[in-house]
């Protein structure tokens, strides 16, 4: 275990590496009414962009998490921040849809590596009595760039133009890797080591934990990339907001949602210290966050102005609650040894809701002409979130993985 002040140091690292990954990924959303208009796309073709970046993100995470577990997570880290930013500064260049589509893959297969990385130094370095600090902070991170992409993005794009604004992002971007080259991250561990258990990739898939987490960080994932990708179109062409009264909506919804997120990590730990059950809390929080899902969804495309408002600052101050779980639930229950590999596969399954979410929504308002239809799916969505969370994820507490490999070679010998 690291000192506490080295751990502080690389949680507050990764938390900004998070921070800039979804200022980076998020600009396309605050642009996507001027990019519309300027290189003349359709619906279809923006919630195509929207999902391109899924198309990088998802399928590279367990190789990233496979390569933070082989070669350490600062090396993969550290290539993963130079590839996206790389990305995100070449968008200000993008000449049309081919162009656009190209860099939303490339940007996704650089920011793969943020989750699986951050998980993997996380589970090695904090005790699980302090992991709902540690991720409701790494949540403030990654929930707050959209906040800030959406509010510095949106006045500087209505000043100097989208393209600037990619061009500068990116470039800043880049700055976050000096600090975390002079960080000292120790985390290559030996499989040599005799106290050491490094389950196989094939124990870990057949985990029924890793798949109701999977499941229920899919329908997490869905309504947050439902509202994240389409809120800035949604409020400037159904509701009629102007491109300010958008910035300033959407950013302090966004706002609220990290300080949601950052507050409930800090209640669980104090909850967990007092003597409550981990499994009982995060349980009861995923399960009322889909509740309050399937009534804010509705609410939100029902309603007039206010009224939708008041559900989407609701439904975001809600799901703020989750968000530390998501990651402290694979942290406690993988552990140093496979963390970064569990939550390589369970965010790439979370993640398939950024390929299917903003693409249906897409194709949704193009065939009907109102978000009626995809707010009704969002809502419906939340379902397979409680069946995920609160039925299928067993008791959360750290598996045994000795155990279990005992067992599987038990089995093994018997069947041979």
């Amino acid at each position: 275990m690291l000192d506490p002040r080295r751990a502080t140091r690389l949680v507050l690292l990764v938390t900004a590496a998070v921070f800039i990954n979804y200022i980076d990924r998020g600009n396309l959303s605050t642009a996507a009414p001027l990019i519309q208009d300027e290189l003349h796309l359709s619906p279809s073709q923006l919630g195509l962009l929207f999902s391109a970046f899924y198309f990088g993100y998802v399928p590279c995470m367990p190789a990233t998490g496979w390569l933070a577990e082989r070669f350490g997570a600062k090396l993969v880290l550290g290539a993963g921040v130079t590839l996206w930013s790389l990305a995100t500064l070449c968008t200000g260049f993008a000449s049309g849809f081919g162009m656009l589509l190209a860099l939303r893959v490339l940007l996704g297969i650089g920011e793969s590596v943020a989750f699986p990385c951050a998980s993997k130094v996380l589970a090695n370095n904090v005790p699980t009595e302090s992991l709902g600090v540690a991720n409701g902070f790494m949540s403030f991170g990654y929930l707050l760039g959209p906040a800030v992409g959406t509010l510095l993005g949106g006045y500087l794009m209505g000043w100097v133009g989208w393209r600037a604004v990619f061009i500068a992002f990116g470039a800043l971007s880049l700055l976050w890797l000096w600090p975390w080259k002079n960080a000292v991250v120790e985390d290559i561990e030996s499989p040599s080591t005799p106290s050491l258990v490094i389950p196989p990739m094939a124990e870990i898939l057949s985990q029924r934990a890793l798949w109701g987490a999977s499941l229920g960080h899919f329908a997490s994932n869905y309504g947050y990339y439902f509202i994240i990708s389409w809120l800035p179109f949604y409020l400037v062409k159904a509701r009629g907001f102007s491109l300010a009264l958008m910035t300033e909506t959407a950013s302090w919804a966004y706002l609220l949602n990290a300080l949601s997120a950052l507050a409930m990590g800090w209640v669980i730990d104090r909850w967990i210290r007092s003597g409550g059950s981990a499994n009982v809390i995060y349980k009861t929080t995923m399960g009322v966050t889909h509740l309050a899902g399937v009534v804010c969804m509705v609410a939100m495309v029902a309603l007039p102005i206010a009224g939708s408002v008041t559900a989407l600052f609701v439904f975001l101050a809600i799901s703020g609650c989750s968000y530390p779980g998501l990651f402290a639930i694979p942290q406690i229950m993988a552990g140093p040894r496979a963390a970064g590999r569990w939550v390589g596969i369970q965010n790439a399954a979370g993640n398939v809701a950024g390929l299917v979410a903003p693409a249906i929504t897409g194709v949704l308002v193009e065939q009907t002409g109102h978000f009626d239809v995809a707010f009704a799916l969002a809502a419906a969505v939340n379902i397979l979130g409680m069946i995920g969370w609160v039925v299928m994820l067993p008791k959360i507490a750290p598996l045994n993985w000795r155990a279990t490999a005992q067992v599987a070679h038990e089995k093994s010998v018997a069947m041979g």
